[in-house]
């Protein structure tokens, strides 16, 4: 019997039979490469055009998963000097804002270099490693990964969306 060919993007169906760590990691990566496609191509413009009266963009969403990248993993598990974590209470929108020099190449290349520090800095610790958390007392590795899979594939999902409404293109790959 013949297998049909598994498109090697899709890292969850080609890691179906790892360990958990491998699963876990494997959807987080799948994640947030569908962002970084959903923002391939574009032009600053279109990136940073508001279609939805949040101010969530393509290229806001860039920002804020950024942000979300150094928070849940170097601020919890690596932190340096001067890191401080931004709690759910903060202002909400700010990791969305847009500054003057921030284009789809700067925000691509600083999403990309905080997720490759986010893979080092959790590839310390074991799933079961503890860390304190300012507003949930403790949090697991296992939990945290969990909780960017979530966070990465609800903005991979408006992202989707908002590719759609600027130029058509859809799915995620």
């Amino acid at each position: 019997m013949a297998h049909p060919t598994i498109d090697p993007a899709l890292g969850p169906v080609l890691a179906r039979t790892g360990d958990e760590r491998a699963i876990l990691d494997a959807f987080l990566d799948f994640h947030r490469a569908t962002v970084l496609r959903k923002t391939r191509g574009l032009t600053d413009a279109d990136a940073a055009r508001r279609l939805v009266p949040s101010l969530t963009t393509l290229a806001g969403l860039l920002k804020h998963l950024t942000v979300v990248e150094g928070n849940w993993f170097r601020c919890l598990f690596a932190p340096e000097p001067g890191d401080v974590y931004v709690t759910s209470l903060d202002d909400a929108d700010a990791s969305f804002a847009l500054g003057a020099g921030d284009t789809v190449e700067s925000l691509v290349a600083a999403y990309e270099a905080a997720c490759d520090e986010s893979r080092r800095v959790a590839a310390r610790f074991d799933l079961d490693h503890v860390v304190p958390h300012p507003q949930l007392g403790e949090v697991s590795l296992r939990w945290v990964l969990v909780h960017l899979i979530e966070e990465t594939a609800r903005h991979a999902g408006h992202a989707d969306i908002l590719r759609e409404l600027t130029d058509g293109e859809t799915g995620a790959i």
